[in-house]
């Protein structure tokens, strides 16, 4: 699958609302964050009655006469609870002093460090796959990322260890299952589906006494499949051919909406997405990088980030490392690229003199 020109939209998708602005831990709205394509566990999103989700299904259209083949990428984040710990003493020997205590910051030689949910990209590809044997037999198969525990002394300018930061992963696994259907002569129904099976650890209870703070820890944040087909087309299913839009409509797609992505015109990829998008979603090219928001206003947000005040900055460095590294991105921008962020015309067509 050549992924250059949807990488960049992909990318968008996977951190939509991972942090909106301020960019900090103690606003209200980055408490609740990850609010698109959230696969819980199956046990907690039934234990819910149906609120929240724990599988996608993306159903799409090909096109094709000769022998075509489908590719298969799913994309997740994956949560890494950070902790912040402290001794009660500065030690030179962690490992033999008594065990550290959980605080909520520790300011470490003038850096405020606090407890926070960062995110690890995951990825799980089907090789590509002929369209014809999927019509004669669906595929299944599973993934699994395991667990993992990282553990970071903070050190005072002594060198001694004042505390500690933990970055635990709780393993999180599914399946995924590929299966296609002829419709008529040439035209295929391809069908995607991705389930979160993670099992709870029930030192947490039952899936109904779960909150979500636990459960996210093993979700699968904002999911999304994108699907490649080659010796075929993919068909739009916003703007389907006449011939093909009752087959068009028939498509059930849940939690997902597939778009066409690519140069436009281009009609071998498609981006099932859990945002609402259209066929070929493009970022701004004077967009300096991402902003978390996929409704952002570039020059707003970014005027808005340098007239933080010393503190508030302070916290954002401290919060996660894109927080941090959007602020040195920010601060580092040339009075040139305010004047490509401050309004620019795109997409203009000739007007029709005799419309009416």
């Amino acid at each position: 699958m050549n992924t250059r020109h949807v990488d960049a939209i992909a990318k968008a998708v996977l951190y939509e609302g991972y942090l909106l602005y301020p960019y900090r831990p103690s606003s209200v709205k980055n408490r609740q964050r990850f609010n698109f394509g959230v696969l819980y566990p199956r046990s907690y999103a039934e234990a819910q009655l149906g609120s929240d989700r724990w599988d996608i299904q993306t159903e799409c259209l090909v096109v094709a006469s000769g022998n075509p083949t489908v590719e298969v990428k799913v994309r997740f984040l994956k949560l890494i609870e950070r902790t912040v710990a402290r001794f009660a003493d500065p030690v030179a020997e962690p490992q033999q002093a008594p065990g550290p205590h959980v605080v909520s910051q520790l300011e470490v030689n003038g850096r405020i460090e606090r407890p926070w949910q960062e995110a690890t990209e995951c990825e799980v590809t089907r090789a590509p796959t002929n369209l014809h044997s999927l019509l004669e037999k669906p595929i299944e198969f599973s993934f699994d990322f395991p667990s993992s525990d990282e553990i970071n002394p903070l050190t005072n300018d002594d060198g001694e260890t004042i505390g500690i930061i933990t970055r635990r992963q709780q393993s999180v696994c599914g399946n995924v299952q590929i299966s296609a259907t002829a419709l008529k002569p040439e035209l295929y129904k391809l069908r995607v589906s991705v389930r979160n099976l993670t099992l709870l650890d029930p030192f947490y209870g039952a899936a109904s006494e779960v909150n979500r703070e636990v459960a996210l820890i093993s979700s699968l944040v904002s999911a999304h499949t994108l699907l490649a087909v080659t010796d075929g087309q993919l068909v739009s299913l916003l703007e389907p051919p006449e011939e093909y839009k009752s087959e068009a409509a028939a498509c059930k797609n849940e939690g997902v909406w597939p778009v066409l992505v690519g140069e436009p015109g281009q009609r071998d990829t498609m981006l099932a997405s859990p945002i609402i998008l259209y066929d070929y979603p493009q970022i701004a090219p004077e967009s300096p990088g991402d902003l978390f928001d996929g409704a952002e206003i570039d020059e707003i947000l970014t005027l808005r980030i340098m007239t933080m005040t010393d503190e508030e900055k302070q916290e954002m460095r401290g919060s996660d490392p894109r927080a941090r590294l959007l602020l040195e991105r920010t601060e580092a921008l040339p009075a040139e690229y305010f004047a490509k962020l401050h309004g620019t015309l795109r997409d203009l067509h000739a007007v029709d003199e005799k419309a009416s």
